[in-house]
């Protein structure tokens, strides 16, 4: 038998997280909660996870601190934010510290399955180990370590950086629009509509790891009013 998915709940307001448990355990999730920062902090090390929903707004150690912590010990596991603040400074803090993806309160709970489920299905699709790819400025991804060499350095990434450089890889021929890397690599169904810098912010972070001069790119460039393009060696 398949084992269920594991699941932490990371929420202060129980009525919220009770009804978040009994959500994902009816589709088929092995979950646990945790109602402060310190207790989830204690659960994640106590691993392995699926997957952890965090809410932002924690007492103690609230949702930021507790995600920054984590990437420090923990590149891989999917993190997605849950939160009241749902300005853009709180979007960009919440993706820059590694969250794979950010929902606002109130949220539909039929589209957090839904995302749940995108975010899991994106941390199964790495290249198996040993497949490794070359890139311009002699750069050596290893998909399978999450990591990437230059020069001898170590360049490491998380999760969503590594599946958003693989499928430019993968499409390296042609300029990938920001509406395409929306659906293909976030697993939203209707890029179109959507206003979110989520693809810049992440394509900033890639040029901090693989560019020498990210203010004039080699490797990630910008193709005007089409997208992104990777260049391979």
């Amino acid at each position: 038998m398949t084992p269920k998915p594991r699941l932490l709940i990371v929420e202060d307001e129980p009525a919220i997280r009770v009804g978040l448990i009994d959500v994902f355990t009816f589709h088929g999730y092995a979950v646990e909660s945790a109602a402060n920062g310190e207790q989830a902090w204690q659960m994640l090390m106590r691993g392995p996870w699926a997957l952890a929903l965090l809410d932002v707004m924690l007492p103690g150690m609230d949702g930021f601190e507790l995600l920054r912590r984590l990437r420090a010990r923990d590149r891989d596991l999917p993190v997605i934010l849950l939160t009241a603040r749902g300005t853009e400074d709180d979007v960009i803090e919440g993706l820059s510290l590694g969250a794979d993806d950010y929902v606002a309160k109130p949220f539909s709970v039929a589209a957090l399955v839904l995302r749940v489920q995108a975010v899991l299905r994106r941390a199964g699709r790495l290249p198996g180990d040993g497949e490794r790819l070359t890139l311009a400025e002699d750069i050596e991804v290893d998909p399978g370590t999450l990591c990437a060499t230059r020069d001898g350095q170590t360049l490491p990434f998380t999760r969503r950086e590594m599946d958003l450089l693989l499928y430019l890889h993968a499409h390296a021929e042609r300029a990938v629009s920001r509406e395409e890397l929306l659906h293909k690599v976030w697993g939203y169904g209707n890029a179109s509509d959507l206003e979110t810098r989520t693809v810049d912010i992440h394509v900033a972070k890639l040029r901090r790891k693989l560019e020498r001069d990210p203010a004039a790119p080699r490797v990630l460039l910008t193709v005007r009013g089409a997208g992104y393009r990777l260049v391979r060696a």
